[in-house]
């Protein structure tokens, strides 16, 4: 079974060639596009596994010979662009599979095999999606599964269920999915279910007949029709009544819908992705959510990672933010590396949406084009975060902000974060005591000889503490 290999990495291609091997398989290696072709030409390979960006040209914008070549052959692409856009592309090429780099050797192998036993690979000459103006940004690995999964239902109508927390860009996935795949022709509609009293929400959702209560007063599609042919974006779907979740169920089953006061059923042709940031089985489990309508949601998952799981993407984000604050009329700057890192420090407890307001604000009033540290810290000083119930506070808050603002070097964070953290301390269990140490070691739970030694290191003198206090 023989596999040819287009690789301009030395390394990369002789880890992978090792791995093929003791899989069974014999490795044809190449490191051009040119070279490719005259080996399909002149052979025939079980499987190609190839990467993008090659010595002389683009690897996927090339798939095209390759499927004149080889039209059954099952096609593995490799990528160090690990972005939506390459993994869009590679989709569409009807690839058998995309691996972002780094990628776990050991699956790429088995995929090779599975490449290799499989009989059907995904027709060639699809129309290339458009990919201007792509939402999403990032490159981390975390957001590389949501590219993967994004591009598994292009070509389908699958329910999709994106589970995340608030301001992660549920609803960006749900605007990707709808541009790049094959509804995008058709309209995109967003419903917060959250936000519609709950009185309306069947109204809103299925739509009404004149007459159906005080205030119809003319026939009114709900959002299903009006989504006709394109998406239906549920977002909060948690959040909906019991009621309205008993009729969204027969919807999704039936494909047709009934305005609220009528009699006859309208067939409706979308496809739904619904969104919640709430887990959905305790709710189950509580009676608040019916089970079957999250089996019936729940068909593929997307989970969106908190930004604290990817904050190799925040300096690629605030950049990406600047841009758009300087299209919408504010000024234009640039963000210097030290100021990128400080950001990348940051907690953002509202995830992708914080940061987004906040890169707002600063190019509002930053006085410099080249925002650094310097400019970033008087901010983050001043910003106020009001958290909700599900966070923690305090503590964590002020040593991410100590670390932005005071940025200690490397190599003595640990001291200096203790000195900085002891200095507050002492002093108000001094003042809670009344300047008397032996109390005050007590409450700690400390040597008092400690104490005084930190005291001193510290240069806190306890008569001056009570004095102040």
């Amino acid at each position: 079974m023989s596999v040819l290999l287009v690789e301009d990495d030395a390394t990369i291609a002789i880890v992978i060639t090792a791995a093929l091997k003791a899989e069974g398989f014999s490795v044809t290696c190449c490191d051009s596009i040119a070279e490719r072709d005259r080996l399909l030409a002149a052979g025939t390979y079980r499987a190609l596994v190839t990467d993008v960006m090659l010595t002389d040209g683009d690897g996927i914008e090339t798939i095209g010979a390759v499927r004149a070549a080889a039209p059954d052959m099952p096609i593995i692409i490799l990528s160090a662009q690990n972005t939506l856009d390459t993994a869009v592309r590679a989709s569409d090429t009807g690839a058998f599979e995309y691996f972002p780099k780094p990628f776990d050797i050991d699956e790429l192998a088995r995929t090779v095999r599975q490449a290799v036993g499989s009989t059907a690979t995904r027709g060639a000459g699809e129309e290339d999606a458009s990919v201007a103006g792509l939402p999403l940004v990032g490159r981390s690995v975390a957001m590389q599964a949501v590219y993967r999964m994004i591009t598994r239902v292009l070509r389908n109508d699958l329910t999709v269920l994106v589970l995340g927390e608030s301001g992660t860009g549920k609803e960006l996935v749900a605007e990707a999915i709808h541009q790049l795949g094959h509804r995008k022709s058709g309209p995109f509609v967003a419903v917060n279910t959250a936000a519609i009293p709950a009185e309306l929400i069947e109204s809103e959702l299925f739509g009404h007949e004149k007459g159906a209560f005080t205030g119809a007063v003319a026939r009114h599609a709900g959002k299903f029709e009006q989504a006709s042919g394109g998406t239906l974006f549920l977002d909060e779907i948690g959040d909906m009544p019991m009621q309205a979740q008993t009729r969204l169920l027969r919807a999704l089953q039936s494909g047709s819908v009934r305005r609220v006061g009528g009699r006859e059923e309208v067939n409706v042709d979308v496809r739904i992705v619904a969104a919640t940031n709430r887990d959905l089985e305790p709710m189950i489990a509580a009676g608040q959510f019916r089970e079957d309508l999250y089996y019936r949601l729940n068909v593929v998952p997307i989970s969106l990672p908190p930004l604290r799981e990817r904050t190799d993407d925040i300096p690629a984000l605030a950049r990406h933010f600047l841009s758009l604050a300087a299209t919408e009329g504010l000024p234009r700057h640039q963000l210097a590396e030290d100021g990128a890192q400080m950001l990348a420090r940051l907690p953002w407890r509202g995830n992708v949406r914080e940061l987004r307001n906040f890169i707002y604000r600063l190019a509002l009033l930053a006085r410099e084009d080249m925002i650094d540290s310097a400019a970033i810290a008087p901010l983050v000083a001043s910003s106020t975060h009001v958290p909700d119930d599900r966070e923690t506070t305090g503590i964590e808050a002020a040593v991410s902000h100590w670390l932005a603002a005071e940025q200690p070097a490397q190599g003595h964070i640990y001291d200096a974060a203790l000195a900085a953290f002891e200095r507050p301390l002492f002093i108000a269990v001094l003042q809670e005591t009344g300047g008397n140490q032996l109390r005050a070691a007590q409450a700690l739970g400390i040597n008092r000889n400690t104490l005084r030694k930190r005291l001193h290191d510290l240069a806190i003198d306890p008569t001056d503490v009570v004095r102040r206090g």
